[in-house]
């Protein structure tokens, strides 16, 4: 298995990422976002602030990803480029599948919160009406192992 497909795998049953950007001068941005789901070697993550990485993205569209996997405590990032999906069919279908993870995860969030004795309000996950998709195409891969050791992949 490839360092790419070895990071997507563990990437798959994560929920939010960290995305990378950076507008015509260079200046970087990260903010989190929801990972909806990985097909291959893409990536499709909503962006419902819509903001600085939208902006970013319409000049560059140019992508890092990062994550770590909480079990061996191995670092990732994914960089590649990225369509901006704000209507037509793949939307539509990845709407379908955002409002079915929205219900999973406030599920799983209100009963680990009764669980935990807090109330219910805190956990609920409401994602609003107006978002944006990122279809990210994945070309390059780097892992980092807990003492530094760093591998590359392209």
């Amino acid at each position: 298995m490839s360092l790419i497909e070895k990071a997507l795998k563990i990437l798959k049953v994560s929920e939010f990422i960290t995305v990378a950007t950076s507008n015509g001068r260079g200046r970087p941005n990260a903010a989190p976002k929801l990972l909806l789901k990985i097909d291959g070697r893409t990536a499709y993550i909503v962006d419902y602030s819509i903001g600085r990485t939208y902006e970013n993205l319409k000049i560059n569209p140019e992508i890092s990803l990062s994550f770590i996997d909480a079990h061996s405590l191995f670092a990732y990032r994914l960089n590649g480029s990225v369509e901006i999906i704000e209507k037509g069919r793949i939307y539509k279908e990845c709407l379908k599948e955002l409002r079915k993870k929205e219900i999973d995860l406030s599920v799983e969030r209100i009963v680990q919160g009764v669980q935990e004795g807090k109330a219910h309000q805190d956990f609920e996950l409401g994602i609003p009406e107006q978002f944006l998709l990122y279809k990210v195409a994945i070309t390059e891969g780097c892992e980092i192992t807990p003492r530094g050791v760093i591998s590359r992949e392209s």
